[in-house]
C-alpha cells in the first residue's frame, strides 16, 4: 500500500461517503451505482422511505482519518510497514452490569532490567530437552563458582536470562552428560563445550509503557523471558507440549480404547492486560499412549487375540503405522531397561527372522539369539518383530520384549470412539473447571517457586474479579403468516412453535436417494413426506411428490447413482431442472457424504440435504424443523431477520449499503504433509437485513494463513490483464443481488493468531483495497477488519455460582456476557463476548479484536452488533458463540476440503497452478453457479 499524502487520504473516504452525505444535507436521494459490464459507474437510484430511517453518520467520514497510518491501496500497490493498530475508542456501557471471574492471575514483575546471554553447545544438538539436560547439569556443577550463585533460565535453544549479570562477559564451560542413542539403545558418556556470552540487557521498560497504557509495540522479549521463568520449574516436573504441561498425577489417566489413556494437564501464558501482566492458566486434557507391553498394546489396536493367531497383512500395515516413532524399553533383561524407537516392523513373523552375527555373515535366528544371549524364551513367535534402529543396522525386538515408555503424547487422528471419551473425560462444568484451575495454581506454588524468587516475579492465587455486562437479546421478526410474528428470545434460545420463516423458498422439482440397505422404500416414503409437511408447516412452499420414485443405491455407486436420478428427472422434467435432493446415508457411512457432495455442489450444481439412518427411522418434530430450516436457506429463503435490521436502526449497518464478509482458513490435520490449506469467504448478499451469506472457496499452498486468492490478477493472451478474486466476485455478486453497492465493508476474518495480526491485517487489508479499486479507481469504501478467535483460554466464570439468576441451566454465564476491560488489552481494541448458552461443560467466550476500524465504531457499536448477529445463525434456533459470516466461512471451508479428489500425483502435478508466492498448489473444481449464490455450506 503507498504512502499517500492524508489530503489524498482524506478526498478519497469524502468522495466513497459523498452520496450518504448528500442525502443527508440536502433530503435528496443518493447518487448510487449501476453495473457495467464488471464496473461499478455512477447512476441514479431512490432509496424512498430509507433517508428518513437512517441515522445520521457523517461526521464519522472526517473522524476516519484519527490515528490511520494506512491508506487505500491503488492497483500497483505495495504494503507498507507503518501500520498501528486501532486503539480502543473507550469502554462499552450498554447491557446489565455484573461481576465475573476470568482464569488470569495479576503477576507482578521485577523492576530492573534483566540480562541476555547467548548459548553455544559444542557439538551441536538437535533435541531441545538434550540442550535443557546439559543446561542443568552445567547450573548443578557451576552455579556456587562460576556462576556468581545466579539462578538463570534457558528456552532450550540459544537463549539464557538472569536477574543480574554473571562475573564474566564470555566463558567457555565443560559438562558430561550420560546420553542414550534411541537407534541402538547405548548409553555413552558424552562431553559437550558449551559457551555463555553476554549479549544485551533486556529492558522492561517498554513493557511497564504498555501496561500503563501507552501505544508501543508488544515487547515480545520480555514476555517470553517472564514466560520461560513461570514454565522452567513446571517442565522439570511435567512433560511439555507446546504451552502446555501434562502429568498422570495431576488426575488418574482414563482408558480411551486403542492402547491410549485420557492425561489431564494445563496451559498456562503470560499476556499484557489492562490490569497488568496477567497469568492465564486453564485446564486441558489429551490422548497419551498407554504405557503398555506391546503385545498388549497391539492386541488392543487391532482389537483382537494376537497371542494366538498370526497377523494378516492388513494387521501388520496398521500396527507398523500406529508404533512408527514410539518409543519402546526392553524388558527381557532384568534391570536394564534400554530404550529404542521404532522405525517399522518385519515382514516375516519372529519364527523365521535370521541376521547376520558378524562381518563374516554368519546367521543366527532370532530366537535362538534371545535364548542363548539372555535365557529369554519368545512365546509368540508366530508374530512380526519390531524394527529399531536405522537402516543400515536394523535390530530385532520381539513384541512381548518390550513396554512403551511413558509420556509419549499421541499425535495421530482419534477415532468417533476415543474422541467420544476424550471428550466425556474432559468434559467440566463451570463450578469443576474454576476449582481445578485454583488448584492447578496452589499445586505449581509459585510462591515457592525458586526461579520465580530468582527474578522478583510474584503471581497472585486469586481469579481476577472483573465487571462485565450482559446486553440484550435482540428482537427476532418472522413471517406475518405465522401466529408469533416477532420474537424475543429468552437466554439464548428458541423454537419455531407457531412461527414461519420469514422468506420461505419454493421447492417445487425434488427427488429422494436411499443408500442406506436397512431403510425400506416405505420407511424413506413415510420420511420424505413427514419431511415435506413439516418445510410446509415452517412456511415453504414444497411439492409433497418427488418428480420420480424413491432410487435406492448402493454406497459405492454414488457418482452413478446421483448421474442417474439428476438425468432422468431433468428429461421427465423436459428442460426444468432438479432443485433439491434428499439423500438417506448410512449412520457409517465413510467418504460417502463427501462424495456426494462433491458430486452435487461441483458437477451437477444441485442443492442436497443428507440424513443419517438413525433419524429416519426414529423422527422427531425437532430434528425434521431443523433439517426444515437448513433447506429453506439452501434454497434461497431467510429464516429470520433482525427486527432492528427491518426498521433501519442497526447503528453502522443501515444507514448505507453495507456488506459483511467473513473468511476463513482451516488446515490439514497433522501428519498430512502434503494436502493443501483452505480458503472460504462469505459475504452477505442482502441489504438491510445481511442474514443471506454467498460463499467462495479456494485451495491454497499447505498451512499457509494468508488468503492468496482475496484479489489476484493474471494474463489473458487476449483480454490483457484480467482482475479477479474471491473479494471482488462477492462485491460485483452484492450489487447484483440488492442493486446497490457496497459503501462500508465490514469483515470478519477467523482463525488467525496474535502472531499473525500484523501480517494478516497488511496482506488482506491491501488485497480488500485492490479488488474494490478494480472495480472503480475512485471506489475505497470503509473497511472495519475483526479478527475472531475461538481458540483461547480466556474463560469466564460467574461470580456467585450458586446464584441462578446469573447463569445458564447449565451453569455458565448468561448469553451476551461481554468484556472489555481488566482482562483485554491494554491499549488495542478488543472485547470477549460470550453469545451463546452452554449446553455441557465451560462455554468459552469468542474473542474479538478489531484490527483496523476506518468505520469508526464505538465499543457499544460493534459489541452490539456482533452479539445481535450471533441471533441470525441459520442452522439453528440458538444464539451461536462466533459472528455467523465467521462461522459460515468456517463450514464452507470444511465443506471444500470434500472437493479434493484423490487422483494419481502425475495428473495432479498437470493441473497445479503457481500461486503468487510461487508455490504450487491444485484448484479445487469450480462451484457451479445455483450453488454459489445460496448458503450451500449450511
Amino acid at each position: 500500500m503507498p504512502h499517500m499524502q492524508m489530503r489524498d487520504l482524506k478526498e478519497n473516504h469524502v468522495l466513497s461517503m459523498e452520496p450518504l452525505k448528500s442525502s443527508m444535507n440536502q433530503k435528496k436521494s443518493p447518487q448510487m451505482i449501476i453495473k457495467t459490464g464488471d464496473r461499478f459507474e455512477d447512476g441514479k437510484k431512490s432509496l424512498g422511505r430509507r433517508n428518513a430511517k437512517r441515522r445520521s453518520r457523517g461526521h464519522k467520514v472526517d473522524r476516519l482519518l484519527d490515528g490511520k497510518k494506512l491508506e487505500p491501496a491503488g492497483m500497483d500497490s505495495t504494503p507498507c510497514k507503518s501500520l498501528i493498530f486501532h486503539r480502543r475508542p473507550g469502554y462499552g456501557q450498554l447491557g446489565t452490569k455484573c461481576i465475573v471471574k476470568a482464569n488470569h492471575f495479576l503477576a507482578e514483575i521485577p523492576g530492573s532490567d534483566l540480562s541476555h546471554y547467548s548459548v553455544n553447545i559444542n557439538p551441536e544438538v538437535a533435541s531441545r530437552k538434550l540442550n535443557k539436560a546439559i543446561m542443568t547439569e552445567l547450573v548443578k556443577l557451576y552455579r556456587n563458582s562460576d556462576l556468581g550463585m545466579r539462578l538463570p533460565v534457558y528456552d532450550g535453544r540459544e537463549n539464557l536470562y538472569t536477574a543480574g549479570s554473571l562475573p564474566f562477559t564470555t566463558k567457555e564451560f565443560t559438562v558430561i552428560l550420560d546420553d542414550e542413542d534411541e537407534s541402538t539403545g547405548n548409553v555413552r558418556k558424552r562431553e559437550f563445550k558449551v559457551t555463555i556470552k553476554f549479549v544485551a540487557l533486556a529492558s522492561m521498560a517498554q513493557l511497564r509503557n504498555l501496561l500503563s497504557g501507552k501505544q508501543v509495540d508488544t515487547p515480545q522479549e520480555a514476555l517470553n523471558i517472564i514466560d520461560t521463568v513461570l514454565r522452567e520449574l513446571a517442565a522439570q516436573r511435567y512433560v511439555s507440549v507446546g504451552r502446555f504441561l501434562y502429568s498422570p498425577s495431576i488426575k488418574k489417566p482414563q482408558a480411551l480404547g486403542g492402547g491410549l489413556e485420557s492425561w489431564r494437564g494445563f496451559y498456562q501464558s503470560i499476556r499484557p492486560t489492562q490490569m497488568g501482566l496477567s497469568l492465564n492458566i486453564d485446564m486441558s486434557t489429551i490422548a497419551f499412549i498407554e504405557p503398555l507391553p506391546v503385545i498388549d498394546f497391539v492386541a488392543q489396536i487391532l482389537g483382537k487375540d494376537v497371542y494366538s493367531r498370526p497377523m494378516s497383512d492388513a494387521d501388520r500395515i496398521k500396527v507398523k503405522k500406529a508404533l512408527r516413532g514410539v518409543k519402546v524399553e526392553v524388558t527381557h533383561r532384568g534391570n536394564v531397561r534400554r530404550k529404542y524407537r521404532v522405525s517399522g516392523l518385519t515382514t516375516q513373523p519372529t519364527r523365521e527372522l535370521i541376521f547376520p552375527l558378524d562381518e563374516h555373515m554368519n546367521m543366527k535366528s532370532v530366537v535362538e539369539y534371545f535364548l542363548e544371549m539372555y535365557g529369554y524364551t519368545i512365546r509368540y513367535a508366530h508374530l512380526p518383530c519390531l524394527q529399531v534402529g536405522n537402516e543400515k543396522k536394523v535390530n530385532y525386538l520381539p513384541l512381548e520384549a518390550c513396554k512403551i515408555v511413558e509420556g509419549q503424547r499421541y499425535t495421530k487422528g482419534l477415532n468417533e470412539k476415543q474422541i467420544t471419551s476424550l471428550l466425556k473425560v474432559s468434559c467440566q462444568r463451570p463450578r469443576e473447571q474454576e476449582l481445578d484451575i485454583l488448584e492447578t495454581v496452589q499445586q505449581n506454588g509459585f510462591d515457592q517457586d525458586p526461579y520465580a524468587k530468582e527474578f522478583g516475579i510474584n503471581i497472585d492465587s486469586n481469579l481476577a474479579s472483573i465487571e462485565a455486562r450482559v446486553l440484550p437479546a435482540p428482537w427476532l421478526k418472522y413471517n406475518d403468516n405465522g401466529k408469533e410474528k416477532e420474537y424475543l428470545p429468552q437466554v439464548g434460545q428458541w423454537n419455531m412453535m407457531n412461527k414461519k420463516v420469514i422468506n420461505g423458498s419454493t421447492v417445487r422439482y425434488w427427488a429422494c436417494i436411499n443408500f442406506s440397505r436397512s431403510v425400506q422404500e416405505s420407511t424413506a416414503r413415510g420420511f420424505c413426506q413427514e419431511l415435506v409437511q413439516m418445510c410446509q408447516i415452517s412456511g415453504m412452499e414444497f411439492n409433497r411428490d418427488p418428480v420420480i420414485p424413491i432410487y435406492s443405491a448402493r454406497p459405492d455407486q454414488v457418482k452413478k447413482a446421483l448421474k442417474y436420478v439428476f438425468h432422468t428427472a431433468t428429461n421427465k422434467l423436459e428442460g426444468k431442472e432438479l432443485e433439491l435432493l434428499i439423500a438417506i446415508l448410512p449412520d457409517s457411512n465413510g467418504s460417502l457424504y463427501g462424495d456426494l457432495k462433491r458430486i452435487c455442489e461441483t458437477d451437477l450444481g444441485l442443492i442436497s440435504q443428507c440424513c443419517l439412518t438413525k433419524y429416519v427411522f426414529k423422527i422427531s418434530r425437532q430434528y425434521l424443523a431443523n433439517l426444515a430450516l437448513k433447506i429453506n436457506v439452501k434454497m434461497g429463503g431467510r429464516n429470520t431477520v433482525l427486527l432492528d435490521a427491518l426498521s433501519w436502526r442497526i447503528p453502522l449497518v443501515s444507514d448505507i449499503p453495507t456488506i459483511i464478509f467473513g473468511a476463513d482458513v482451516t488446515h490439514p490435520e497433522s501428519g498430512e504433509d502434503s494436502s493443501p490449506s483452505i480458503a472460504a469467504v462469505v459475504a452477505s448478499q442482502d441489504w438491510p437485513e445481511v442474514t443471506n451469506y454467498a460463499g467462495l472457496v479456494c485451495a491454497q499452498p499447505h498451512r499457509q494463513e494468508l488468503i492468496q486468492d482475496l484479489f489476484k490478477t493474471w494474463q489473458d493472451p487476449e483480454r490483457g490483464t484480467v482482475t479477479g478474486g474471491m473479494i471482488r466476485e462477492l462485491l460485483l455478486a452484492f450489487k447484483k443481488a440488492t442493486g446497490q453497492k457496497p459503501l462500508r465493508i465490514i469483515f470478519y476474518r477467523d482463525g488467525v493468531s496474535e502472531g499473525q495480526f500484523y501480517q494478516v491485517l497488511l496482506y488482506e487489508l491491501d488485497a480488500i483495497r485492490k479488488a474494490c479499486a478494480s472495480l472503480e479507481p475512485t471506489y475505497q469504501p470503509p473497511v472495519t477488519f475483526i479478527v475472531v478467535q475461538k481458540r483461547h483460554h480466556t474463560r469466564l466464570f460467574a461470580s456467585n455460582h450458586s446464584d441462578r439468576s446469573s447463569t445458564d441451566k447449565s451453569g455458565n454465564i448468561l448469553p451476551g456476557t461481554v468484556v472489555d476491560s481488566k482482562i483485554c488489552h491494554p491499549t488495542e481494541f478488543d472485547f470477549y463476548l460470550c453469545s451463546h448458552a452452554g449446553i455441557q461443560g465451560t462455554s468459552r467466550p469468542a474473542h474479538y479484536h478489531v484490527l483496523w476500524d476506518e468505520n469508526n465504531f464505538t465499543a457499544d457499536e460493534i459489541q452490539s452488533l456482533t452479539n445481535n448477529l450471533c441471533y441470525t445463525y441459520a442452522r439453528c434456533t440458538r444464539s451461536v458463540s462466533v459472528v455467523p459470516p465467521a462461522y459460515y466461512a468456517h463450514l464452507a471451508a470444511y465443506r471444500a476440503r470434500f472437493y479434493i479428489e484423490p487422483e494419481a500425483s502425475e495428473n495432479a502435478k498437470a493441473r497445479c497452478t503457481r500461486t503468487s508466492n510461487g508455490s504450487s498448489v491444485r484448484p479445487l473444481p469450480a462451484l457451479k453457479e445455483r450453488v454459489k449464490n445460496v448458503m450451500f455450506y449450511c
